[in-house]
């Protein structure tokens, strides 16, 4: 599907990309010293849902409309993944509106995507920093994850620190490859793994 405007069609899009976040860097910079939930709880969290992206191949369609408020049971419902109602208003709006699934079915599917995926070991719950190529953190989700292919997995990173890992997954959620503008963006041989907080 070619790119469409910076709204989209509920419905009209090729795959998913699943967004895992590395909740420390997100505690590590500005907005974490906002957000109580996630950065400053009692629960120390590691890899979190960011969200479940439909994409075109390349692009993305966005706000596609009809978000509608989500209710509060909704979203009090994804807080062990997602841990911000922030963030689960959000994604909602932005992405899950063009997923053309009603949000509890879109959240289901989310969920059920977050799941799926098996974190490697050590990045489950580090307590000092992890230091590793950003190769090294892709083959890790491998093989921990043996339907995951290299083109299927993306590694991000703000500066030296992990970011996020990217899983592309078809409309039916099974792996597989990614579009064109769907790739890593780490700079350097080695990056950092914060340790939980």
């Amino acid at each position: 599907m070619a790119r469409d405007e910076s709204r989209g069609t509920a419905g009209r899009f090729d795959y998913y990309v699943l967004s895992l976040s590395w909740s420390p860097q997100h505690c590590a910079g500005p907005d974490g010293e906002r957000d109580d939930l996630q950065c400053a709880g009692p629960r120390r969290y590691a890899f979190v849902l960011h969200g479940l992206w439909p994409q075109y191949e390349r692009g993305f369609p966005r706000a596609c409309g009809g978000a509608g408020r989500l209710s509060p049971a909704l979203v009090e419902s994804m807080l062990d993944v997602m841990p911000s109602p922030a963030l689960v208003r959000h994604e909602w709006a932005t992405h899950g509106t063009c997923s053309g699934l009603a949000a509890p079915a879109y959240f289901d599917a989310a969920r059920r995507a977050f799941a799926a995926v098996t974190i490697p070991e050590r990045f489950r719950a580090p307590v000092h920093e992890v230091y590793a190529a950003p190769r090294a953190v892709e083959r890790e989700f491998l093989r921990a994850n043996p339907p995951l292919t290299a083109a299927g997995v993306a590694v991000l990173c703000t500066g030296r620190y992990l970011q996020e890992v990217r899983v592309c997954l078809d409309r039916a959620l099974r792996p597989r490859a990614c579009g064109a503008d769907v790739r890593d963006r780490c700079r350097g041989a080695e990056i950092i793994v914060r340790p939980l907080r």
